[in-house]
């Protein structure tokens, strides 16, 4: 039997941090996309490349735990970084509340 429906990413503006979950680095970007199983975020051009890492997303109200699976060139130079959603671990919740704790006690 054929699977009928269909998660599509919808147009979506809203700006963005990506989390390098290996070396703590914060990148800023403006989302262009959303679904439930996936986002893309345009970045600038300087930003380094993301292509496999794996990642923390955080749009306004969401929250995203997500591998890179593709960059494309834009033609202003920038690129859009498309990013595929991981089940949250019990390791990545945890290293969340940390690092949410640590900042509010400050």
């Amino acid at each position: 039997m054929e699977e009928r429906r269909k998660i599509n990413r919808v147009a979506y503006s809203a700006n963005s941090v990506i989390v390098d979950r290996d070396t703590q680095e914060k990148f800023y970007g403006q989302v262009k996309n959303i679904s439930p199983l996936g986002i893309a975020i345009e970045v600038k051009g300087d930003t380094p490349k993301l292509l496999g890492k794996d990642v923390i997303v955080v749009a306004e109200t969401l929250i995203m735990y997500a591998d890179v699976i593709r960059e494309d060139e834009m033609e202003d130079g920038s690129r859009v970084v498309a990013f595929s959603s991981k089940k949250f671990t019990n390791d990545v919740l945890n290293y969340l509340f940390e690092h949410i704790g640590a900042e509010a006690e400050e």
